[in-house]
């Protein structure tokens, strides 16, 4: 499968924004799907996820109650809605989508995705 992420872009803190990414092949639904982000000069880092379905999503501590991922498996893309945006959330955004069972262990975890797009770069001033 091959992801392709776009939405990303220069915001104030406090702002919106909604990434999406866009999956070709007809197997999307197959997959569960992942948000993660690298700041510069840091590891890339679990954001949130979202089963097959898109009944069950898990979140980081650091965006929990300000994001929230889901998808449309008709349209094969997975979104990531993010409000009251801070300056600390300036990254390079990158979806995956992942082929194993859908727990925490897996699904947190960058080693849990077999797919990754080229990510977009969402910049949040102060």
């Amino acid at each position: 499968v091959q992801l392709q992420a776009s939405g990303g872009g220069l915001v104030q803190a406090g702002g919106s924004l909604r990434l999406s990414c866009a999956a070709s092949g007809r197997t999307f639904s197959s997959y569960y799907m992942g948000w993660f982000r690298q700041a510069p000069g840091k590891e890339r880092e679990f954001v949130a996820a979202i089963s097959r379905s898109g009944g069950n999503t898990y979140y980081s501590d650091s965006v929990k109650g300000r994001f929230t991922i889901s998808r449309d498996n008709a349209k094969n893309t997975v979104y990531l809605q993010m409000n009251s945006l801070k300056p600390e959330d300036t990254a390079v955004y990158y979806c995956a989508a992942g082929r194993m069972v859908f727990i925490p262990a897996q699904a947190t975890s960058k080693t849990g995705y077999d797919y990754w797009g080229q990510g977009t770069l969402v910049t949040v001033s102060s």
